[in-house]
């Protein structure tokens, strides 16, 4: 989704490519090998969500719905059987097919099957694939994949929209509504929201837990998704920024305390050191939604402020800097460890998810371009103290020059559009490719002008 401003046409082929990792049933293949199509079926919950995300973001910003028809084969293969967690083989082109709607379709069905207090399975792991053993038993549930899933289908009844089937996008649209009230009722904490539970029942990312009473990601998509109710999401971003936002460190972690006794056992997770990777350290690709749900509510300076301690650059500024963070400050690293004696390290490095999420949300959500096809809005949430910034978009063969002018040092607030001169009555660009040069003119302030 990061390519979708700069080479929109890689974006759509990598998403038809994903769509056919897709097995008939609805799954996909948690990783696979290109050259052979051999690969993982496992258990995961979410990797066959990302499908349905991203086309619906993708449809949204270039406004191509003909993917939605584009034809794709579905893979068969060995299926799991109660005993397995995942296997390993080379599965076999199916010959039934689907459109990408259909393969969207089948990824949400699968997805939403529910556990105990109604929120969606957990299985051998969500978006953190190191909580394999919270729920391999079928009835672990994930909190953070609720959020998620709401997200994608409020997206994917966009799409249904589109194709001409309004029904089954309200039916989409209901099941969201009626996920978050689930959400709300088994899943608030008292200052936060829950992260899972357990096939037992017991739960994760509480304030009754000793280790991991706290992960980020499910309080960042209570906001993300829109769906939290605002006293709590609130509430909930506070606690992320109190208990999880180490500013003096330089880090962002993804839950804490980090696990080393935790019974029942999350997975491999503890097999991390306490403080490293997804143990209680920084866990980039997480932290950047913490900046991203700031960045939403409006709240400029928050979301700055933590994209600026991701930004590896700054871990770098002095010799002493270097000597701690021992990695190359120029990539983004997937992890930076809290562990004691190793405070500030840097990890796995060259992480293309990350700088990817970090891109977006700069581009979309800070200086606030938000592109539909022709029509470019820009709707910023900076840091108070910008006076003025810049943007030069090239739109086909023609350039946009943009100046953010921020006089009242406010964070959000658009009052004012000129287009060549022209107030835009609705703040709304028509993008025109005539090869030329544009000059644009956003007014940030407390009043409108």
């Amino acid at each position: 989704l990061a390519l979708l401003y700069a080479a929109p046409g890689l974006a759509r082929e990598q998403i038809l490519t994903a769509a056919a990792r897709q097995f008939r049933e609805g799954d996909v293949q948690h990783w696979w090998h290109p050259q052979s199509g051999a690969g993982v079926r496992t258990r995961i919950s979410d990797d066959m969500l990302w499908l349905p995300y991203a086309t619906a973001q993708y449809v949204r910003v270039t406004g191509d719905a003909t993917i939605l028809d584009e034809v794709v084969p579905f893979l068969e293969g060995h299926v799991l059987d109660a005993a397995e967690q995942e296997a390993s083989f080379e599965p076999t082109p199916s010959l039934e097919t689907g459109s990408l709607l259909e393969h969207g379709r089948r990824a949400i069905a699968r997805a939403a099957a529910t556990g105990p207090h109604g929120l969606p399975l957990i299985g051998t792991g969500d978006w953190n694939d190191g909580l394999n053993l919270v729920g391999p038993e079928g009835k672990g549930e994930s909190v953070w994949l609720a959020w998620f899933l709401i997200e994608v289908l409020n997206s994917f009844a966009e799409l249904l929209d589109r194709a001409g089937q309004s029904a089954e996008a309200g039916a989409h649209r209901t099941h969201a509504q009626e996920l978050a009230a689930v959400v709300e009722t088994q899943a608030w904490d008292g200052a936060w929201y829950r992260r899972a539970y357990f096939d037992n029942g017991s739960p994760l990312g509480s304030s009754e837990n000793t280790e991991a009473r706290i992960d980020s990601i499910a309080q960042s998509w209570a906001t993300i998704s829109g769906a939290g109710i605002p006293g709590h999401t609130d509430q909930a971003l506070r606690s992320l920024e109190e208990n999880l936002v180490r500013e003096r460190d330089g880090l962002i972690l993804l839950l804490t305390p980090p696990f080393e006794d935790a019974e029942p056992d999350p997975g491999y997770i503890k097999a991390y050191p306490p403080g490293v990777r997804e143990n209680g350290g920084q866990y980039t690709h997480g932290a950047v939604w913490a900046a991203l749900a700031f960045a939403r509510r409006g709240e400029g300076d928050r979301a700055a402020r933590l994209l600026r301690i991701l930004n590896p650059i700054e871990h770098a500024r002095t010799p002493a800097d270097v000597e701690r963070y021992k990695v190359e400050p120029y990539v983004v690293a997937a992890d930076v460890y809290s562990l004691e004696g190793q405070v500030g390290r840097g990890g796995w490095t060259w992480y293309t998810g990350s700088a990817g999420w970090l891109y977006r949300v700069w581009i979309e959500d800070v200086l606030g371009f938000k592109l539909r096809n022709d029509r470019l809005t820009i709707d910023p949430a900076i840091s108070s103290d910008w006076p003025t910034f810049t943007i030069t978009y090239r739109y086909k063969q023609t350039t946009y020059e943009i100046l953010v002018e921020n006089p009242d040092r406010v964070c959000h607030g658009v009052v004012r559009v000129d287009l060549d001169g022209r107030r835009q009555a609705d703040k709304c660009i028509t993008l025109v490719d005539d090869q030329g040069y544009h000059h644009v003119v956003v007014g940030l302030g407390k009043t409108a002008t």
